[in-house]
């Protein structure tokens, strides 16, 4: 009988993709280039989606886009505005506008908790850029209407209804939605959205954490008692692993809580997930995780460059907040972040990838959903982290 080559085997069951990186260019023109290619890119993107829906990914040569009630439909105009921010391609500008006309309708949706990503990152990057009022408007609307989920017994925002799997399940994401509820109150709107989302918070540091400040994914809770009923996971690999976009989730929010309020603990609290992803074994060397830090198969799991562009921009942000090595070395690894997500490992060569900038993204490995493509939100935050570097490290 032949002797199999285990690792062989693995490595041509689950596809071979070589990590290696290109050689660096200085990153203002890297940063540079990437916002000129994407101003053209988006205008591939542009043509793949119908009226009235927003782009999701691109798989088997077919582009894939959703109603504007699925929770990722504000990455798409975010992008736009933050490409027409650096360009000022003024094509890129009307595509921005065109796209926040399609999700008004989406500041009195009640249905999720995910208002943050569909309204925040669409009309809140429109408001910053443009001051347009009626922006601002919408975005104040949208937080009410997240607001509308927050269950004081549990003192939580509720992430998804109850359905036979959850009673009333709270996940890691929805600490980025809390930025909108601080900006709405900071800028003129109820306090109490700011309350909210600084209970929600501290909340979701007492049940959402293990000693080593990794995260579950899904923390459910009985609604009458605010008791915890379970910690799980529903995109990791188990309910003890940590699934890595949820660590990303985890560090940008806590940052950017801190952002708002100065709480130390929110910075403590950033700093210690920070440290519990650059210090990981599984951690690559070029830096973009695997799709779970516990990953079967591991070192030939699929990566989750989602996962690298949202931890390279809440490094970025939190090397802010910090000096000495520590910020020194939150700034390097998402410098190692960058220059190998705009490698031609990660990124997309032009006029391919369905206009999406980066490939290799992992929705839900379990699920069997969005394994190994690009999606709008790896996009948007890596546009994101090119736009943070320039502004605090150029």
């Amino acid at each position: 009988m032949k002797k199999i080559n285990l690792a062989a085997t693995l490595l041509l069951f689950v596809g071979s993709v070589s990590y290696a990186q290109s050689p660096k260019k200085p990153m203002a023109q890297l940063i540079n280039d990437e916002f000129k290619f994407a101003a053209s890119q988006y205008q591939v993107l542009a043509k793949n989606i119908p009226a009235g829906k927003t782009p999701q990914s691109f798989d088997k040569g077919k582009s894939i886009n959703y109603d504007i009630k699925w929770w990722c439909s504000g990455f798409y105009s975010g992008s736009l505005w933050y490409i027409y921010e650096q360009t000022k391609n003024e094509q890129v500008k009307n595509e921005a506008e065109a796209a926040l006309k399609v999700l008004e309708p989406n500041q009195t949706f009640t249905g999720n908790h995910d208002l943050g990503f569909m309204m925040y990152c669409s009309f809140g990057n429109g408001y910053r850029i443009t001051k347009n009022p009626a922006y601002k408007e919408i975005i104040q609307r949208s937080a009410q209407s997240l607001s509308t989920r927050f269950r004081p017994k549990i003192q939580v925002i509720q992430s998804w209804d109850k359905n036979k799997y959850w009673e009333c399940p709270v996940i890691i994401d929805n600490m980025m939605n809390l930025e909108m509820l601080n900006w709405a109150s900071d800028n003129g709107g109820n306090p109490k959205y700011k309350e909210i989302a600084i209970t929600h918070a501290n909340t979701t540091i007492k049940n959402h954490f293990r000693p080593d400040f990794s995260s579950y994914h899904v923390v459910d809770y009985n609604p009458q008692t605010g008791d915890v009923l379970k910690k799980a996971t529903w995109q990791g690999a188990a309910n003890c692993s940590a699934w890595s976009r949820g660590q990303g989730w985890a560090l940008y929010g806590y940052t950017m809580m801190y952002r708002f309020t100065k709480d130390q603990n929110y910075l403590k609290q950033a700093k210690g997930i920070a440290n519990y992803i650059l210090n990981h074994p599984n951690l690559p060397a070029d830096k973009i995780p695997y799709w779970d830090f516990d990953a079967p198969l591991i070192p030939y799991a699929k990566r989750d460059a989602s996962a690298g562009a949202i931890i390279a921009s809440a490094l970025l942000e939190l090397g802010q907040y910090t000096d000495g090595k520590e910020k020194a070395d939150f700034k390097s690894a998402a410098e190692t972040m960058i220059y190998s997500l705009a490698s031609d490992t990660y990124r997309a060569k032009a006029g391919e990838n369905g206009g999406f900038l980066l490939m290799h993204s992992t929705g839900a490995f379990p699920l069997n959903s969005e394994i190994d493509v690009p999606l709008v939100y790896a996009d948007y935050y890596y546009l994101e982290a090119l736009a943070r570097y320039k502004k605090w490290y150029l």
